[in-house]
């Protein structure tokens, strides 16, 4: 069995793990260690290899990122901010016909502005919003398919978890990438929000009214949320302009929603430890599915996989537009088994040589921008597709009530809207690529 056919092989066995319910780090770490195994014939380099790796991997600067944002998100969950976004959008958007689920889109896209995941979004808006969706009569799958598609909304609006990692695997500007992302997050909050206001004329009885809140009490709910905006400014716009670095303002973002918290009494208690606990398994586990990626990576490159595809590819002579057509719906097909950053790891050093030769009119820093907002999109798709859409459990954990199949169809609308914004901001890069093109 020749290198490239090992490697070929690896992916069915790959998914086989997968679905066996392993963790997705270690079905990882597990193919490329015995993957390199049986390409060299020993298993002395990959031990080597494993000796060095984490050291080198675990030790980058640029990784300690991710940690902070997380952490600012815990803060941020803990001192209200989810609670206070909420009751500020729902003021402005709740007497509205399908205005609650809308709120709670609009808040979604707030605390994923300082939060950068995806899951702790969901999984935090869910329990502030759930309840108050449910006391105004919204129909189950709605409400809970809201919140899902909601969640996604916290890789995608800057900072993003996400978008570091594939800065990295790039290596790319992470400012510049943080950049390209408002735009399209802003897009698909307004996308989610349409798709909302289509589904309860559609389906009338899905949704009820409550009353239109005084414009002062509207204002006074608009003023509890600025210590949202001044965090999320700080840190995206001290980054963009120089400030400090992307790391610098991770750790000013997580100091300031750890300050916000802190007065408002959200760390109390045991609450200080257990942001700093919930944090650091979150890290844990991301950095396992980093070292098992990184593992994983290294067997595809010595069996020259990467290498073979991308010469295939140029020789076949298909159009630009058809690669990437093919890739982000092998996307799309990868986001119903497995998790968004587990995706990135795996395909990016594989899919990003390929496109990388290929001739879309752009310079090679803004393609790799371009393509990474795309990649993140469809990544995020699969965070509210069945089997394995990760947001849809986390929400539907929090619904008793509503069945599974409920919130399955009740986040279809949503996917269809992400399709369709994918679709737009493929057609037409310059949505995405113009503040850079204006700002650098």
């Amino acid at each position: 069995m020749s290198n490239l056919e090992i490697a070929l092989l690896s992916f069915p066995v790959l998914l086989v793990l997968i679905f066996a319910r392993m963790p997705i780090g270690l079905a990882m770490l597990i193919c490329g260690f015995f993957g390199n195994w049986l390409v060299l014939g020993r298993f002395t380099p990959i031990l080597a290899q494993l000796k060095t790796l984490p050291v080198t991997t675990f030790s980058s600067y640029s990784l300690s990122i991710i940690p902070l944002f997380l952490l600012m998100g815990q803060f941020a969950a803990k001192g209200g901010m989810s609670q206070a976004l909420f009751r500020a959008a729902n003021g402005w958007l709740g007497h509205r016909k399908g205005g609650v689920a809308m709120a709670a889109i609009g808040a979604c896209a707030g605390f994923g502005a300082i939060c950068g995941s995806s899951i702790a979004t969901a999984a935090t808006m869910g329990k502030v919003a759930l309840p108050e969706l449910k006391r105004f009569g919204y129909d189950g799958g709605l409400a809970t398919g809201a919140l899902a598609a909601g969640g996604t909304l916290g890789i995608l609006i800057p900072p993003s978890v996400i978008l570091v990692i594939y800065a990295i695997l790039t290596e790319q500007n992470i400012a510049k990438l943080f950049l390209a992302a408002v735009v399209p997050g802003v897009l698909a909050m307004l996308g989610y929000m349409l798709t909302i206001a289509i589904y309860v004329r559609v389906k009338p009885d899905s949704s009820g009214l409550r009353d239109k809140a005084p414009l002062a009490e509207r204002l006074r709910l608009t003023f509890e949320v600025w210590p949202v905006l001044l965090v999320f400014f700080l840190v995206v716009f001290g980054i963009y302009f120089g400030w400090f670095t992307p790391t610098e303002g991770a750790a000013i973002g997580a100091a300031g929603t750890g300050l916000i918290a802190l007065l408002n009494g959200g760390l109390k208690g045991g609450a200080l430890g257990e942001s700093v606990r919930e944090t650091a398994v979150a890290t844990g586990m991301i950095f396992l599915i980093i070292l098992g990626a990184g593992v994983y990576n290294s067997f595809l490159a010595l069996s020259q996989l990467p290498q073979e595809a991308a010469g295939w590819v140029v020789e076949q002579g298909f159009s630009p537009w058809m690669v990437l057509t093919v890739i982000l719906l092998t996307y799309l097909a990868f986001g119903c088994v497995m998790d968004s950053l587990s995706m990135i790891l795996l395909t990016v050093p594989i899919f990003f040589p390929i496109v990388s030769g290929l001739d879309f009119g752009l310079s090679p820093d803004e393609f790799a921008i371009w393509f990474g907002i795309l990649i993140l999109i469809v990544v995020e798709v699969g965070l509210i597709t069945p089997p394995v859409g990760l947001n849809l459990f986390v929400i539907n954990s929090m619904a008793k009530d509503t069945p599974m199949i409920r919130t399955f169809l009740g986040a279809a609308p949503f996917v269809a809207s992400d399709i369709v914004r994918t679709v737009i901001l493929a057609t037409f890069p310059i949505i995405t690529l113009f503040l850079v093109r204006w700002l650098y």
